[in-house]
């Protein structure tokens, strides 16, 4: 339940955030352009918070959180005094209306480089994508990737961590093939590798995309001993503690390999099960049952417990952290990158070669906001860019409601010089909220099957 809390709040304030972005991008550009703004809503339904300006523009902060508007003076929905008449959207230049519409998206992307470039100023621990297994018979073990190899480069792309190496990857599916560099750790020169990428089946419910292709990151040593217990767990309230090593599992042997336990936990979903462990030189018979959770579509044990790990080798951890100057390159470089792959991913799930099923909803949003804000304020900082970005494009897309859609009704008028009959606009703006509900619908329903 806590952690239910605590995803909420992270996503109403990231959702908060990026919505005020959003529309004051709109507002801005609107007030510079003379145009009257009745109400900047943050939120629909009952108000919750408001305040007049001395333009007259009422602010409001509304009890369901999720979107915003503004609204401006226009002519076609509103009884214009003669006064106001030059202060009504309508009545502004076709460059003008664009120049407010475009402002939404384009404070998004503002606010994504603004985001990267705070991040990269305080710096990011990350770890080198040192390769620590790769798996017999997979893509890569075709290819010859040999273990303990650096991966520095994908398709041409530099990679300084594990992120890198994912976005890079996930920008070539569908694709026949991929060129991959790396490095021994005891070398300068790089040998490149050709993955035969014809059969890659890339599920992101299941792995990732590096993991799919049969490469295991580098991590440090697991000992059979717990570190942690997540509060409110199967573990927790069957009174396993830190430092327990277990021994059994009914009886069965579980030896000093902590991936033997959690393999045994596994088998027992829902089921109570007797476990042996060790602590302070005694051993305790305990009763745990463990909760029964959806993995790769089946039902396995979950006790809530992590195991000891040594440390991460210090010659493998870095931090992404740049100068002033430096940091805003790296933002501008960072943001163009998920820029182009949001939009390759749209023209593959548009030729088919990505599944709808890859698409994520709300219920998603909210867990990676809970999951960055507990990682900390960098990780956030990031995870608020990612979506400003997504947020930016979805609103640029050529569909009737949404901001693109406006904008292609406006280059009409600009090329045709008269604008797009109202009749034909609400048959738009119809197919427009329907399509939007439907993709909606199916991010929503891909969120519950991932539960």
């Amino acid at each position: 339940m806590l952690e239910f809390f605590w995803n909420l709040s992270s996503f109403v304030v990231a959702l908060g955030i990026l919505i005020t972005v959003h529309e004051y991008g709109h507002f801005w550009v609107a007030r510079k352009n003379k145009v009257k703004v009745e109400r900047f809503s943050i939120g629909f339904g009952k108000p919750i918070w408001r305040k007049v300006d001395k333009q007259g523009t009422e602010f409001v902060v509304a009890l369901i959180p999720l979107g915003g508007y503004v609204k401006m003076l226009d002519e076609r929905v509103d009884d214009v005094a003669s006064e106001d008449a030059d202060k009504t959207f309508n009545s502004k230049t076709v460059y003008q209306r664009i120049a407010i519409i475009a402002a939404g998206p384009g404070a998004n992307f503002i606010f994504a480089i603004f985001a990267f470039y705070l991040m990269f100023l305080l710096g990011v621990p990350s770890v080198k994508p040192i390769v620590g297994d790769v798996v017999p018979q997979s893509i890569a073990a075709s290819a010859g990737i040999q273990a303990n190899s650096e991966i520095v480069s994908v398709a041409g792309h530099r990679t300084r961590d594990w992120q890198d190496v994912n976005l890079a990857l996930v920008a070539q599916m569908g694709e026949a093939g991929i060129t991959l560099a790396t490095r021994q750790s005891d070398s300068v020169s790089e040998q490149n590798y050709q993955l035969d990428t014809t059969n890659w089946h890339f599920s992101p419910d299941n792995s990732s995309a590096i993991e799919s292709l049969g490469l295991t990151p580098f991590r440090p040593d697991v000992y059979n001993e717990v570190a942690v217990v997540a509060k409110g767990s199967p573990a927790e309230k069957a009174g396993i503690k830190v430092g327990d090593v277990p021994l059994t599992v009914n009886e069965q042997q579980v030896g000093e390999q902590w991936q033997n336990f959690t393999q045994l936990v596994k088998q027992y979903p829902g089921q109570a099960i007797a476990v042996d462990v060790q602590r302070s030189g005694d051993v305790v018979s305990l009763t745990v049952t463990p909760d029964s959770v959806e993995r790769n579509g089946k039902q396995v044990g979950y006790l809530g417990v992590a195991a000891k790990t040594a440390p991460y080798p210090q010659s493998y951890r870095i931090e992404l952290s740049y100068g002033v100057v430096d940091a805003f390159g790296q933002s501008i470089e960072r943001t163009w990158q998920l820029v182009s792959l949001s939009f390759n991913m749209i023209g593959k799930l548009i030729t088919g070669d990505v599944s709808v099923k890859n698409l994520s909803g709300p219920i998603a949003i909210a867990q990676g906001a809970g999951a960055h804000a507990g990682y900390g304020f960098v990780y956030f900082l990031g995870f608020l860019a990612l979506i400003s970005i997504n947020l930016g494009i979805i609103n640029i897309l050529p569909v009737p409601v949404l901001d693109g859609g406006h904008l292609v009704y406006y280059l009409i008028e600009l090329f045709t010089g008269r604008p797009v009959p109202e009749k034909i606009q609400e048959i738009g703006f119809k197919f427009g909220t329907l399509a939007l509900l439907g993709l909606m619908g199916i991010a929503l329903f891909n969120d519950l099957s991932r539960l």
